[in-house]
């Protein structure tokens, strides 16, 4: 979905089909025929946005064959779909039952990441539609936290810069400027966008930048102006950001709200918890960890990284993160000039959620999608942008 802000750019809204588990070609191609084309006929659009996830295997494929690309290409403008993002975050795996701690690896000290991400670039400058001139790739914020030490941390800047050379040669290859953007998140090296800062102005190189996903921002308690005006006195560029909303619980002392998160704690992915005391940021990293007695103090609210569906705040006495969302939106297009012109939908845990509140077969994740592509729209026009055909 295209919209017109008011200073005259194209700024672009997408879904990313991370919510759809595929590791292969064949998988993807599956995908835009049995989800993403029926949430473009839901919101009655003839172009939707997606943010294409690509695993490994489906990247080796199209990346050794030019003709294998044509076809993802044709397949894409065939069912009214297009690509300007693509989510680099998981390398692979992303659809197994335990994921957790194997979603960063490999990480950025590790060469299989510096060449799965290269491919990605490659790949998009392929996909971009031909009136769009630059593309984006989130990815891992470095590493996760227990494995980062001095040595992995110089290999990491070191293949980023690395990166960023490859990416001015691609440029002058197609044509089309390819940037990175590094997603903060609990646990990791870079947990929060005060965290980007060091590391981003060390590899000095403006295609590296920042991912803003406002899930992890608000389960990290980052108030969202203090944030953005961080990064904006650094220079650090906001590639793109992942409307994201957190699961939020104002009592966690209290027996029901306990019962309640409980629904949440589920096997598949990490749900890092954290909460805001006087001493500081306090967290675990697992909800069920949180739950496990007294492990995190229960004074003030918790916030849990669960990506909850954006159109459908959980019941009470739980809730989520959505005015996080609605702030960090307004300070990054409501303004004279956006600053960012890619945005991009992520709620890939739908098949995660509470066995009462998953979508029960195709036809209802199509439904919750459009929903929340349908929210975040209505964001945009409220703050003025200009929905495009």
């Amino acid at each position: 979905m295209r919209f017109r802000h008011p200073d005259g750019s194209t700024v672009h809204l997408a879904y990313c089909t991370n919510v759809h588990p595929a590791e292969t070609l064949d998988g993807v191609l599956a995908q835009l025929r049995d989800h993403c084309e029926p949430v473009r006929r839901r919101l009655g659009r003839d172009r939707l946005g997606i943010g294409l996830w690509l695993a490994k295997g489906a990247a080796h494929a199209l990346v050794t064959d030019p003709s294998a690309l044509r076809g993802l290409r044709c397949e894409l403008d065939r069912r009214g779909l297009e690509v300007v993002t693509l989510n680099g975050f998981p390398y692979e795996g992303f659809g197994t039952e335990k994921v957790k701690y194997r979603v960063y690896k490999p990480d950025w000290a590790d060469p299989e990441r510096l060449e799965y991400t290269t491919s990605l670039a490659r790949l998009l400058a392929g996909l971009l539609p031909d009136d769009v001139p630059d593309g984006s790739i989130s990815t891992l914020p470095l590493a996760w936290r227990t494995a980062h030490d001095t040595e992995r941390a110089e290999a990491s800047r070191t293949a980023l810069r690395t990166l960023a050379e490859r990416l001015d040669a691609l440029q002058e290859l197609t044509g089309r400027s390819i940037r990175i953007a590094l997603e903060p998140e609990p646990g990791c090296v870079v947990e929060t966008t005060h965290d980007a800062i060091g590391p981003l102005t060390a590899i000095g190189h403006d295609r590296i930048g920042i991912c803003v996903d406002t899930c992890h921002l608000a389960t990290s308690f980052e108030d969202p102006h203090t944030a953005l005006d961080g990064l904006a006195r650094a220079g650090i560029p906001v590639v793109k950001s992942q409307l994201s909303a957190a699961l939020h619980a104002e009592q966690p002392h209290l027996p029901e709200v306990r019962e309640a998160l409980r629904a949440f704690a589920e096997p598949r992915f990490l749900h890092q918890t954290r909460t805001s005391t006087a001493a500081g940021l306090r967290g675990t990293d697992d909800l069920d960890e949180a739950l496990a007695g007294d492990t995190l103090p229960d004074g003030a609210p918790w916030r849990a990284h669960f990506h909850v569906p954006l159109h459908a705040a959980p019941t009470a006495p739980l809730t989520s993160t959505l005015p996080v969302l609605k702030t960090v939106l307004t300070r990054l297009v409501g303004g004279l000039q956006p600053l960012t012109r890619h945005l991009e939908v992520e709620t890939y845990t739908w098949q995660a959620l509470p066995p009462e509140l998953r979508p029960k077969g195709r036809a209802q994740l199509a439904d919750g999608i459009a929903a929340e592509l349908t929210l975040a729209r209505d964001l945009l026009t409220d703050l003025g942008l200009k929905e495009l055909p």
